[in-house]
């Protein structure tokens, strides 16, 4: 069986592979998220302890967490679960995936160091691979370089130099919720704009129902003058007789 071992504290990761049974048949009948001792897997891991984050079965089928078997089933999944991606909205599909206890038939096992050793290992812990891409968000930039709000975050973004076709070109990221003049200008110009709206809003309305009380008022004395007339009308028929 071949392990993947991650170190996230300097994003490295280790390749071996294992054949002596011994050594993995401490490995079987574990569960994804369980702890592992480094002991188990050699002397040069002693100190170490892994959590077990994943892996493939000998087809390539993924491991999915909380599947409580040790072997291979087919379960309806849909838009937002681990082992699937939807193509379309609501869509959903049966797909087969491993369990998530540890077994025999696994090709790839996935683990992470949550405690490190008293042994460095050449070339895996003692060895930090930077980062190639720096914070884009202002606030980010501002907590990596312990600024204030009064400092330019734009003196402070992380560029990195490629050369493509024989030019050196500086790439810098665009920085995200960046708070500048113009952006408190359109901000204000929207906040004025709102408020007229909701004024013409409230003028419009209040005119309507003035309308709408003046029509009623209309009516009401189109219909009192009608009942008028036809009571005169009656009177001065009664008074002929």
């Amino acid at each position: 069986m071949k392990i993947n071992i991650a170190y996230p504290a300097t994003g490295n990761q280790k390749f071996i592979d294992i054949d002596d049974e011994k050594k993995l048949r401490s490995l079987y009948e574990k569960r994804i998220s369980q702890e592992v001792n480094g002991e188990d897997l050699g002397e040069e891991f002693a100190g170490y302890i892994f959590r077990i984050s994943g892996g493939n079965d000998k087809q390539g089928f993924p491991m999915k967490q909380g599947v409580l078997t040790n072997t291979r089933v087919r379960l309806l999944l849909k838009d937002g679960v681990s082992c699937y991606r939807a193509r379309r909205v609501g869509e959903r599909k049966r797909k087969s995936v491993r369990g998530c206890i540890v077994g025999s038939d696994l090709a790839v096992l996935n683990l992470v160091i949550i405690k490190k050793g008293d042994n460095e290992i050449e070339g895996f812990t003692d060895v930090s691979i930077p980062k190639r891409l720096g914070p884009k968000r202002a606030n980010k930039i501002r907590n990596l370089f312990n600024l204030t709000k009064a400092d330019d975050v734009r003196k402070y973004v992380i560029a990195r130099t490629i050369e493509k076709k024989g030019k050196t070109i500086t790439k810098r990221p665009k920085i995200q919720r960046l708070v500048t003049p113009v952006t408190l200008r359109r901000k204000a110009q929207r906040e004025v704009k709102a408020k007229k709206a909701l004024e013409n809003s409230k003028a419009e309305a209040a005119a309507y129902t003035a309308l709408v009380h003046k029509r009623i008022a209309e009516q009401k004395e189109a219909r009192r003058s009608e009942i008028s007339k036809r009571r005169s009308s009656r009177r001065a028929s009664s008074k002929r007789e």
